[in-house]
């Protein structure tokens, strides 16, 4: 299983948009899968890796923990991918099926807009975090995803998205990139957002969020020290895309025109975010209410 991992990161891995991804999740199988064979993955293995996994990130007793489901069903994806990637190839006969964990439930996790406020002002609180504050701002303003986010900057380029400030449009994907399961359609920027673009890109900002003229490669370990000073638990940079979807419809937004904007399938805007909207279930209540009326006439 160490050669099937080794072949997919050095051949596979370099030509999708962030290979980085794939590179953690080896770097977590690799302990427990690393001295089995192909023939070893089978269900028991599977499930017995689920239990095994644990990490010490973010732990600071110095003792470790279980990481989620969905960090297992995620690194156990790798790891099918991996055997696929091989089998096609024709480095192994077969690929067996990797048994995969139960999808847990969407997370429910937004800010309101008091904690919203108090994580920014943490973040320009905080020291030399002044491009923590910016992601967020600009997370809560469009719902980019973290990775899309972090590579934007105010002209054309080569690694990520760019800011049309002339013409008020954002581009979340680069010039030559190679285009993923991910989507990133151009939306405008809202108003709001566009003057504090405007005021940066005016002060010699060339990167959306960079810290000493540089682009910021990873918000990580700064967007949790703003998210611990503010006083907030379960909150992660993706919760400010999640906490945008919710914020626009909450305020009355087609939930069409929510799916365009932040790029995101009609299908997960209903699934994950749809009971937010102000028009959740009014058509069945609607038909209950006539039902009712229809009732009291006969009574």
């Amino acid at each position: 299983m160490a050669e099937v991992l080794t072949i997919y990161a050095e051949e596979y891995a370099p030509t999708v948009a962030a290979p980085e991804r794939i590179g953690y999740a080896i770097d977590a199988l690799l302990p427990f899968w690393g001295a089995l064979k192909v023939a070893n993955v089978r269900g028991e293995t599977c499930r017995r890796y689920a239990k095994a996994r644990r990490t010490t990130q973010g732990c600071t007793d110095g003792e470790s923990r279980p990481v989620s489901p969905a960090t297992v069903r995620r690194e156990l994806g790798t790891l099918q991918a991996a055997l696929n990637y091989c089998h096609h190839e024709g480095y192994i006969l077969s690929a067996p099926v990797v048994t995969l964990p139960d999808k847990t439930a969407p997370r429910e996790r937004y800010l309101t807009r008091p904690e919203a406020a108090r994580l920014i002002w943490a973040a320009y609180r905080g020291h030399k975090a002044a491009h923590v504050a910016r992601f967020i701002l600009i997370g809560l303003y469009t719902g980019t995803r973290k990775d899309a986010l972090l590579r934007m900057g105010f002209a054309p380029n080569t690694v990520g998205g760019w800011f049309d400030l002339s013409n008020g449009i954002m581009y979340r994907m680069g010039e030559g990139e190679r285009a993923t399961n991910k989507r990133r359609a151009p939306a405008p920027i809202p108003r709001k957002l566009l003057g504090h673009l405007k005021r940066w890109n005016a002060h010699g900002a060339r990167w959306a969020v960079e810290y000493q003229g540089a682009r910021v490669g990873d918000i990580k370990k700064g967007f949790a020290k703003a998210a611990a000073a503010a006083g907030l638990d379960n909150v992660t940079p993706h919760t400010l895309k999640h906490t945008a979807i919710t914020w626009a419809l909450q305020g009355g937004a087609d939930k069409w025109h929510v799916a365009g904007f932040f790029s995101t399938s009609i299908e997960t805007i209903e699934r994950v975010y749809g009971h937010h909207a102000p028009d959740h279930m009014e058509s069945a209540k609607n038909a209950l209410d006539g039902v009712s009326r229809a009732a009291n006439r006969y009574k």
